[in-house]
């Protein structure tokens, strides 16, 4: 028995949507920014920041005197699984790199709330469970201590909570990286393609309340930038 050419199409593209996540999945926009304005919005945050909104893009920029790198956020209702999607570029070889954050400002278990991240330089993209790893309290302690208290055993635990995957990024040219969120995974995708996934419990946190783009130190710049997360919008009272 045939079976007809639309009815094989079908089968394969319904093959193809069960193998990632269901059509729609991360279906609710919580905060969007072409920045297209002026300037920036009245929902971002900054800490410690000098980043502008110039020609189109978020230029990160680091203050030369700062002594933390510039964060630019978003705070949002509680949320668990997560898209974050943004445009960026290396401008000049002064930007080292950048992180998006994806924390939990209510949280106390870990420096500042970080639960987990992703760094992107021009070598290499990095996933790591902050909240019970590098940041969790004890653990971030020992790191900051005068030498390091951090044992052998810290270290070799914390070697399980992070990956490392290769890229090679030029300088100006403009890319586009998608993070998802799932349970206690992480998706990475870079320019459509699937960079890497990590898994590790605390990813699994159930209360993020914050994204934001950290700049190290200069000469990023960011565009198109979404958040988003899954099931419908909450009703309005």
């Amino acid at each position: 028995m045939k079976l007809s050419l639309a009815l094989v199409l079908v089968s394969l593209t319904t093959a193809v949507a069960s193998a990632g996540e269901p059509a729609g999945y991360y279906s609710r926009t919580i905060f969007a920014d072409d920045f297209s304005g002026s300037g920036f919005g009245p929902r971002w945050g900054h800490y410690k920041s000098g980043s502008v909104v110039k020609d189109g893009v978020l230029v990160g920029i680091t203050p030369e005197s700062s002594d933390h790198s510039a964060v630019d956020n978003i705070r949002f209702p509680a949320e668990r699984d997560l898209e974050v999607s943004v445009k960026f570029r290396f401008v000049s070889e002064k930007a080292k790199s950048f992180n998006v954050w994806l924390d939990d400002k209510d949280f106390k278990g870990s420096h500042a709330g970080h639960i987990c991240s992703v760094s992107v330089s021009t070598t290499a993209l990095t996933i790591a469970d902050a909240k019970t790893g590098n940041f969790r309290n004890d653990i971030y302690a020992k790191k900051k201590a005068t030498p390091s208290t951090l044992t052998a055993e810290d270290k070799a635990m914390l070697a399980t909570k992070n990956t490392k995957l290769p890229v090679k990024l030029a300088l100006q040219e403009w890319h586009t990286l998608v993070i998802r969120t799932k349970g206690d995974g992480v998706e990475v995708s870079l320019d459509g393609k699937v960079a890497g996934t990590f898994k590790s419990e605390g990813i699994g946190h159930d209360h993020k309340t914050l994204v934001s783009l950290t700049t190290n130190p200069v000469d990023v710049h960011y565009d198109d930038f979404s958040l988003k997360a899954t099931g419908p919008a909450a009703a309005k009272p």
